[in-house]
């Protein structure tokens, strides 16, 4: 069985949902857009995230997180873009050129209950996966596999979802903001959370998570510490927990043990992409997302990539303003509204000295906008320092920042006219001046 559509959209959360919005807004008609989510409904993660704080960007008002996903999927129903739930993109290859001379074909394999299994053609296919959490297997923490050991994001579906409480007493490893949502929400629904650890000496979360989670609910934060031991055969017991030393190993001697019968894991999340490795995608070894240029496409021509899938955001209000540029850039594609240089000078943007990674990685000015938004994270906590961009070499901009941390996504904007100033450009790198003597 086989369908058809211009732009196929893998994923159906707020990345996915707001990128089809744009590529209907932006001229595509609403029957040549096609939405798979692998869910029950629309909305993707946010349907789990009943606390508020979103859209506070986006729609100057604060919202729960289904209520932020429904905007969007109003917006989907109301522009009639066709979307197929519970079904599963399994695989997706490149075909002959389209006979519009618009490119490669896509052949996406998906299935579901109703359809069994069947290919999709598509002119253009916007990756809007999302992420998952870092299992426990990766973590190599010795002991045996009781119950309890979950996932902060399992645990929040059991709370928010299902009405179900994971267990009474609970030590949380990693402060990523997902778990520290869940230290303040097990801890309004009664259980006792004894403390959060986490192996950086720095949290993962934002700033405010650890005020309103934490510290308002009178929570540990314990840094540089990790989980070394798991006691308990049926059920979790207690977790056995140690300082760490610069090298991320434990100080013998510190080890402290804490009775809990529940373990969340809040480590880190990755951006789901075996279907992009499986197309031949670039990934970044930093964030393991597409490595894009300005329009947010890969290195394969009409693959595009936004939201959680390409790097990991701290806010669903920039997941959604990257998710509209990748629909328009999509649709923009498809109806051949910019054309495509067959030879197009193309500038590096590296990350300097402080500084993990960069999306997009590459620009190309004669397909930028006015004005470009680079996104990044630093890779350590610094005070009064700054962020500087070069262009060759050649300092052009300097931006004070009193506080930069890996929890919170930055930012800079480029403009074109800038750009133009500087003829023959070849790399623009952007770096991290700290105050030595300030440093966190």
């Amino acid at each position: 069985m086989k369908k058809k559509a211009r732009i196929l959209v893998v994923g159906g959360g707020p990345a996915g949902l707001a990128a089809a919005a744009a590529a209907e807004a932006a001229g595509v008609k609403s029957e040549d857009i096609l939405i798979a989510e692998r869910d029950g409904e629309l909305g993707g993660i946010l349907n789990q995230c009943i606390h508020n704080g979103f859209g506070l960007h986006t729609f100057q008002e604060e919202l729960t997180g289904p209520e932020y996903a429904e905007r969007y999927a109003r917006k989907v129903r109301q522009a009639r873009i066709p979307y197929m739930l519970q079904t599963m993109v399994v695989d997706i290859r490149e075909g002959e050129r389209d006979d519009n001379g618009v490119g490669k074909i896509k052949y996406v394999t998906a299935m579901n209950k109703t359809d069994g299994l069947f290919t999709v053609e598509a002119q253009a296919v916007i990756l809007a996966m999302g992420c998952r959490e870092r299992p426990r297997g990766a973590l190599n923490i010795p002991g045996y596999r009781p119950a309890g050991i979950y996932s902060a994001g399992t645990a929040q579906r059991y709370v928010n979802i299902e009405g179900r409480m994971p267990g009474k007493e609970a030590v949380i490893l990693g402060s990523g903001d997902i778990g520290l949502i869940m230290a303040r929400r097990m801890t309004l629904e009664g259980a006792k959370v004894k403390l959060v650890a986490e192996l950086m000496p720095y949290s993962g979360g934002l700033k405010r998570n650890i005020v309103q989670c934490l510290e308002d609910f009178g929570i540990p934060l314990k840094l540089s510490h990790t989980v070394v031991g798991i006691h308990g055969k049926e059920r979790l017991e207690g977790v056995t927990i140690a300082e760490v030393d610069g090298n991320r190993k434990p100080i013998a001697g510190t080890e402290e043990y804490v009775s809990c019968d529940t373990l969340l894991l809040s480590c880190g999340l990755i951006p789901e992409n075996e279907l992009s490795a499986g197309l031949g995608v670039e990934l970044s070894p930093v964030t393991s997302g597409p490595v894009v240029n300005e329009s947010l496409e890969t290195n394969v021509e009409g693959v595009f990539a936004c939201g959680n899938v390409l790097h990991v955001h701290d806010l669903v209000d920039y997941v959604s303003e990257e998710a509209e540029n990748a629909g328009r850039n999509a649709a923009e594609y498809v109806l051949g509204a910019k054309e495509r240089e067959t030879v197009s000078a193309v500038i590096g943007i590296r990350p300097g000295l402080g500084v993990r990674y960069t999306v997009p990685s590459l620009l190309r000015p004669g397909h930028m906008q006015e004005e470009q938004v680079i996104r990044f994270r630093v890779g350590d906590v610094y005070r009064d320092g700054a962020l500087v961009v070069t262009f060759d070499g050649t300092p052009v901009m300097k931006v004070n920042k009193r506080v930069m941390a890996p929890g919170e996504m930055e930012q800079i904007r480029l403009k074109k006219r800038k750009l133009e100033e500087y003829p023959g450009l070849k790399e623009i790198r952007i770096a991290v001046e700290p105050a030595d003597s300030l440093r966190a």
